[in-house]
C-alpha cells in the first residue's frame, strides 16, 4: 500500500545550488520524502532559480544576509525564516516540522512547531558539538535539542556527544548520510581528466576533495608527497575545493618541491566529479580536530567507495563510520605526517591490497548507503505513532 503524504516543512539555511554534503542530503532524501507536499524554506542565492523550477519539492526562498545595525545580526535571519515559515503553514497543512540544525533553522522550526503542535525533528552533524563554544549559542543549540521531539545524529561520535551534553538518548536516531550510486560508481571515462592535468601511464594520482581549511589535513598530504617520492613511487596529488589555505597550500608545496606534484581544481562540475574520483587510485582526507573543530562524518569517502576507491581518513570525529579500518581503508592521526605518508605508502604500492578496500568500500556503499535507504530510515522515524504525537516541551 502506498505511503501517505509526507506533509512536512524543512527549515535549512543550506539548500542547492550551495556546495556542501549537508546540501546534498536534504536534496537526495526530501525529493524521496515526497513531492510539492515537501516544503523547504532556505536562502535565495545565486542559481537558486534554475534548481527550483524543477525540483519535486516546493522550495521558498527568502534573503538571509545578516544586518550589521541588528544586535545579533542573525536576529533578521531568524525573523526571515520564520516569516516565510509561517506563510508556508498558513497556506499548507503540515504534519512535522524539520531543522536542518539547532541554530539558526532548530530554534525557528521549534517555534513553528509549537504553534502547529506538530512533532519536531531536528539535524545535529557533531561540529557544531564541538566549536560553538560554551557560550549562549552553545546554551541555545543544547536546548534546542533537548526540546525537539526527535533528533537525527549523523555518526556514532555524533550520538555519544549529545548524550554527553545532556540530550535524551531516547530522542536520538542514528542515521548516516548516504551516496547516490547512480552518479558515483565505477567505471566513468575519465582519461581526459588524467590528461588534463599531465598524468602519465604509471603514475599515481592521490585525490583529496573538500574546503580548503586546516582540519581537513591536505597540508599532511602535500608534506607526505617527498617521502613517498623517496620510497619509490611516481605519485600526483589532485585537490578539489577552494577555501582560506589555498595560497597557504600552494606556497607548501612549493617549498617542499612538489609543486609539479600538486593540482590545485578549485570547484570542478557535477558531472565531473565522480569522473575524477574514478581517476585516482586512493582518495584520502587526513582530518585532524583543531580548536574543537572536527569531522562529522565525511561523506566524500562514501563518494569514493562508491567509484571503487580505498580511503584513508584521520581518526579524528565521526569518520569510523564512513571509513572501517582496514576493511574500506585506514584511519590515521591527521596531526602527524608519517601516519599519513605510510597509510598513503601502503595502498600504492600494494595493489592487491587496494582492490580488496576498493571492493570492500564498494559493497558496503551499496548495501548499506544509498539515499533510498537513508530516505526510508527517516520516513520511518516520522511515521512511527509515537513520534506523530505531539510532545509539550
Amino acid at each position: 500500500m502506498k505511503p501517505p503524504p509526507y506533509r512536512l516543512l524543512l527549515i535549512s539555511e543550506l539548500f542547492l545550488p550551495t556546495k556542501g554534503g549537508t546540501t546534498v542530503w536534504y536534496d537526495a532524501v526530501y525529493r524521496r520524502l515526497g513531492g510539492k507536499e515537501v516544503h523547504i524554506v532556505t536562502a535565495a542565492v545565486p542559481g537558486a532559480v534554475e534548481i527550483d523550477r524543477d525540483h519535486p519539492n516546493s522550495i521558498h526562498r527568502v534573503g538571509l544576509k545578516r544586518v550589521w545595525w541588528l544586535k545579533p545580526e542573525s536576529l533578521g535571519m531568524y525573523l526571515k525564516m520564520l516569516g516565510k515559515s509561517l506563510q508556508v503553514a498558513l497556506r499548507h497543512r503540515l504534519d512535522a516540522v524539520h531543522g536542518a540544525r539547532a541554530l539558526p533553522e532548530g530554534l525557528v522550526a521549534w517555534i513553528m512547531a509549537r504553534l502547529l503542535r506538530v512533532p519536531l525533528l531536528v539535524y545535529c552533524h557533531g561540529e557544531e558539538l564541538s566549536t560553538w563554544g560554551r557560550g549562549r549559542k552553545f546554551r541555545t543549540m543544547l536546548w534546542v535539542y533537548r526540546h525537539a521531539d526527535a533528533n537525527i545524529a549523523n555518526s556514532e561520535y555524533t550520538l555519544e556527544e549529545m548524550v554527553r551534553l545532556g540530550i535524551r538518548r531516547e530522542t536520538i536516531t542514528l542515521i548516516y548520510p548516504g551516496v547516490d550510486t547512480e552518479r558515483f560508481r565505477p567505471g566513468l571515462g575519465c582519461d581526459d581528466l588524467k590528461t588534463a592535468i599531465g598524468l602519465q601511464e604509471g603514475q599515481k594520482l592521490i585525490l583529496s576533495v573538500g574546503r580548503l581549511v586546516r582540519r581537513k589535513g591536505f597540508d599532511q598530504v602535500i608534506r607526505a608527497l617527498p617521502d613517498l617520492v623517496k620510497r619509490g613511487l611516481d605519485v600526483h596529488y589532485a585537490l578539489i575545493g577552494i577555501g582560506e589555505d589555498w595560497d597557504m597550500l600552494t606556497d607548501l608545496a612549493r617549498e617542499l618541491g612538489v609543486a609539479d606534484c600538486l593540482h590545485l581544481l578549485g570547484h570542478v562540475s557535477p558531472e565531473d566529479l565522480p569522473r575524477w574520483y574514478n581517476a585516482c587510485d586512493v582518495f584520502v582526507m587526513a582530518n585532524r580536530e583543531i580548536n574543537g573543530d572536527t569531522e562529522g562524518f565525511g561523506m566524500v569517502f562514501l563518494e569514493a567507495a562508491a567509484c571503487g576507491k580505498p580511503a584513508i581518513a584521520g581518526d579524528a570525529g565521526g569518520t569510523a563510520a564512513a571509513v572501517v579500518e582496514d576493511v574500506t581503508g585506514y584511519r590515521v592521526d591527521g596531526n602527524r605526517t608519517e601516519p599519513v605518508a605510510n597509510a598513503l605508502f601502503r595502498v600504492l604500492a600494494d595493489p592487491s591490497l587496494a582492490n580488496r578496500l576498493a571492493l570492500s568500500g564498494l559493497e558496503r556503499a551499496i548495501s548499506e548507503f544509498g539515499w533510498d535507504c537513508v530516505a526510508e530510515k527517516t520516513r520511518a522515524l516520522a511515521s512511527r505513532p509515537e513520534d506523530r504525537v505531539y510532545t509539550a516541551q
